[in-house]
């Protein structure tokens, strides 16, 4: 199994995680209830407490859930910090130079900042929400961004969820009345329209081909505070946690975010994360409260899907292929004695079907221990993982797997199913 430097000695981190989120009111997630398009099976763990941020509201407790983990805190390397060579003896001492290079290089970094936060700050919101009720019900603050100037915003779910009310606050101090346009059935996304035009948009990069050490920003509004920019480096790619609500009365699983130590706090939720040409690269969804340094966000590859499907006044759908699997590794190739170490393996530790009856999957005839290892020729790595594959197609689509049973290949078609929204 490959060596992860960025995770602590005393955790396995095969080992999954429980999370907590809050959010207005407390209630079953319904995409959770049924099968994801393709899921990861998990074993118990240790948990770790995290906050998902809607306001000044309850901690969440979030642990690392088995599934595959990529990258690792990475140190950024900084060249041209030492001053030229020593003069030799007798030569005229050299004269001071008119910038320390080591502060031409933090002022460049700062230049960086500033740069893509102008650009990004426009377009980010503050989205106040209320349960309704007699007594007036739960009320909440979160993040979100325009991403289109029709008034298309994209925030979390759980920042939204159940409320009754929304009230949208732009960078400009105007304010509006908001409509939850859909709820994403595969994570932790919604999107949120505005009766407005003309208005600032934030600019949307690529999720795909991040590295750890990348510098990342994080932008939002946290307890209140407009604005608040923080800022760290991508620290880890394609963590997975599982999300419940402080009564432990729901949970979710969130697969393939990315991991940054830019500070995240309650009121970021929603809010984007960026890259330093300014572009957003992930929506900030959870914090750890028991570690420093541990926050996560959705890729924003992840949201595009579902941006345009609003864009286009479409329901919001995921595709779906109806299966558990877990990521090979080198270990679990050995342990399963698999012929290849790489891919995604059918099958699941708990006592879950790895292929659920009625879906695509069982239509195609795929089978438990059946490793898929590329789809439509694209093959899947630790940075290409099945579901990130799955996910940029829609439904109704008809894909070529390239499928291992008993190490002898094929090639079989299955044609995506419709993510369900409830079960």
């Amino acid at each position: 199994m490959t060596h992860d430097p960025n995770r602590s000695a005393e955790r396995d981190p095969t080992q999954p995680v429980e999370v907590q989120h809050y959010g207005p009111r407390p209630h079953r997630a319904a995409w959770q209830a049924t099968p994801a398009w393709s899921s990861r099976a998990s074993t118990p763990a240790a948990s770790v407490r995290v906050r998902r941020g809607l306001g000044a509201l309850p901690i969440i407790a979030i642990a690392v859930v088995a599934g595959i983990v990529s990258g690792a805190l990475s140190a950024v390397a900084v060249s041209n910090l030492m001053p030229g060579p020593v003069g030799q003896a007798g030569d005229q001492a050299a004269e001071t130079p008119d910038a320390n290079p080591v502060s031409d290089l933090r002022i460049d970094e700062s230049s960086a900042v500033i740069s893509a936060v102008d650009k990004v700050t426009p377009a980010v919101v503050t989205i106040l929400t209320n349960a309704g009720g007699v007594l007036g019900g739960t009320s909440g603050t979160g993040s979100g961004f325009i991403y289109d100037a029709r008034g298309f915003i994209l925030t979390n779910k759980h920042v939204v969820e159940g409320s009754a009310e929304l009230t949208v606050i732009l960078n400009d101090g105007r304010r509006f009345a908001g409509t939850v346009y859909g709820i994403d059935t595969l994570t932790d996304l919604a999107i949120v329209t505005i009766e407005a035009d003309g208005l600032p948009t934030a600019p949307l990069g690529v999720s795909a081909g991040l590295e750890p050490g990348q510098l990342a920003i994080a932008i939002g509004n946290p307890l209140g505070y407009e604005n608040t920019v923080t800022t760290g480096v991508v620290s880890g790619l394609g963590r997975q946690i599982t999300a419940s609500d402080a009564r432990q009365t729901s949970a979710e699983t969130l697969n393939n975010l990315i991991q940054t130590d830019a500070a995240i706090n309650p009121g970021n939720s929603g809010g984007p994360l960026v890259n330093s040409a300014g572009q957003v690269i992930g929506i900030n969804t959870a914090v750890s409260t028991d570690a420093q340094g541990l926050g996560f966000a959705i890729p924003i590859d992840v949201a595009k899907p579902i941006m345009q499907q609003a864009l286009n006044g479409d329901e919001l759908v995921r595709p779906w292929i109806g299966v558990y699997y877990i990521p090979v590794t080198p270990a679990i190739a050995e342990e399963q004695d698999l012929g290849v170490d790489y891919g995604a393996l059918i099958g699941t530790t708990g006592g879950d079907q790895p292929v659920f009856p009625g879906s695509p999957a069982e239509a195609a005839g795929l089978q438990a221990g059946d490793v898929i290892v590329a789809i439509n020729g694209e093959q899947i790595t630790v940075d290409t993982d099945l579901s990130l594959l799955i996910v940029v197609h829609e439904p109704g689509e008809t894909i070529t797997l390239r499928v291992l049973r008993d190490n002898s290949a094929r090639e079989v078609q299955v044609t995506l199913g419709e993510l369900p929204s409830g079960g």
